[in-house]
């Protein structure tokens, strides 16, 4: 069983960038986090939109001030009203899930970045002895 551990260990670390290129990897993680913030602000407003859409041609087609439509126009109109909010919904939904992916992702590079900056400790706390 220790064994095993030990693999996983070494097959973890051997996935972290080099210490010496930390900054790089803090400035690559900065941006690439960056980059998922502005996606997850578009899918926020597509599904806002969305459901924004569903209840506006709701409110319009039922309301007294709307279009005078019969009730078979009524009725398609209710339909892609309803279509409309829920796939607002199913956006909103699939929001919330990126975001918590990114807050993991967010977790996972934060302790990558203490394990290297642990390492680079280590390494010049050892250079250090070796040279006195």
């Amino acid at each position: 069983m220790e064994q095993r551990n030990d693999s996983i260990r070494t097959r973890l670390l051997a996935r972290l960038p080099q210490p010496e290129n930390v900054a790089a990897y803090r400035e690559e993680t900065a941006s690439l986090l960056a980059k998922h913030a502005r996606a997850m602000f578009w899918e926020k407003v597509t599904a806002r939109t969305m459901a924004l859409i569903g209840v506006a041609v709701f409110m319009l087609v039922n309301s007294n001030w709307g279009f005078k439509l019969d009730r078979n126009q009524a009725v398609v109109l209710d339909v892609i009203a309803g279509v409309f909010y829920f796939l607002g919904a199913i956006y909103e939904l699939g929001c919330q899930i990126s975001r918590s992916k990114v807050d993991l992702l967010k977790e996972v590079k934060q302790v990558q970045l203490q394990v290297l900056e642990l390492q680079a400790s280590l390494k010049k706390s050892g250079s250090q002895s070796h040279s006195s």
